[in-house]
């Protein structure tokens, strides 16, 4: 199966974690002047397959979650979201939900991971070989299940088993320097997954970090695009993307809003890219599309529960000025 064409079927696999945001109200106040914290599900995969469905398409997430209340609730929201959460497993001892909390500002913005002891790195081989690869139009994951064992030795497995259903890969190199052991293993890994996937998507410090330094950053997506996938696109922030398709190079820009916080644009972009895809829009039209949602996201307090609905995106797209130009 071809990768628009695995896209086009609206029916993703998605790997890796969900978590638990808090994030102090009301927006602006520092996590260490909160008096009260809003929760919501977060985790970048989790997201992306959570922005999937609000969106229209089908989405199931394969991961580990901690045998607690926090693991619980991330299984709870993933379905309220409509995610499948089959294959989302709960591993008991030690192991604790990734949880994070961040402030809803963006003048001096602070995030603070847990990550200790993750339960979604225990995902292992078992994990992936229960998941029927061939009930999907394609694979999304982001870096950060290749961080630590065993999920990164089970993340590489799912990759072979995708390809053998012939189902496309998409990748989000979601670089989180804190997850690594070093910079040189996260290099070396990110390098070598992304040089087995059909769509990598990524930003000027993430290509940047695995060309060796940020000014190579934009030849490293080009030399993907010609020498494994057949979409390549090369985040830029508020000066927009580089997409390489085809031997083409789309060039597009953003939607400026008033940002709330940075975090969740990713996710966001992802989501709406594919399902713009799987609408049937150009790809131009898919990545502006991508970029609205990003922007509708950063515009509101939490990951998923900012990310945008259908109706949500079209009166975005309706009411707003821009792009800006490319």
């Amino acid at each position: 199966m071809g990768l628009i064409e695995g896209i086009k079927a609206n029916n993703f696999v998605v790997i890796g974690r969900v978590g638990m945001d808090l994030y102090p109200d009301p927006p602006g106040v520092a996590i260490e002047d909160a008096q009260m914290l809003e929760v919501g599900m977060g985790g970048s995969s989790a997201n992306i397959a959570a922005g999937i469905c609000k969106l229209g398409g089908k989405s199931a997430l394969v991961t580990r979650v901690s045998d607690d209340a926090v693991g619980r609730y991330c299984v709870q929201q993933l379905k309220n979201y409509g995610v499948n959460a089959d294959h989302v497993t709960p591993v008991a001892g030690e192991f604790r939900n990734s949880t994070a909390i961040y402030e809803s500002r963006v003048e001096d913005h602070q995030s603070v991971i847990y990550r200790n002891g993750a339960a979604d790195f225990q995902m292992d081989i078992a994990d992936v070989e229960a998941v029927d690869y061939a009930k999907y139009g394609a694979l999304i994951t982001a870096g950060t299940v290749f961080a630590a064992e065993p999920s990164r030795a089970a993340t590489f497995h799912a990759f072979a088993l995708a390809k053998k259903a012939g189902v496309p890969i998409i990748f989000d190199v979601d670089y989180r320097p804190y997850s690594w052991p070093s910079t040189q293993v996260a290099s070396d890994v990110l390098s070598r997954a992304a040089a087995e996937c059909d769509m990598i998507v990524g930003n000027d410090e993430e290509f940047g970090f695995m060309a060796g330094s940020i000014d190579k950053g934009l030849a490293k997506a080009r030399e993907l695009s010609e020498t494994s996938a057949a979409i390549v696109v090369y985040k830029m922030g508020p000066e927009g993307a580089i997409t390489f398709a085809d031997g083409a190079e789309i060039r597009t820009g953003i939607y400026p809003v008033e940002a709330l916080k940075p975090t969740g644009a990713g996710d966001s972009f992802m989501a709406g890219f594919v399902t713009s895809i799987a609408d049937g829009h150009d790809l131009k039209t898919a990545i502006l599309r991508g970029s609205a949602c990003a922007s509708v996201t950063v515009s509101k307090a939490g990951c998923a529960p900012a990310m945008a609905d259908t109706q949500t995106l079209e009166t975005f797209l309706a009411e707003h000025s821009g792009p800006t130009a490319a």
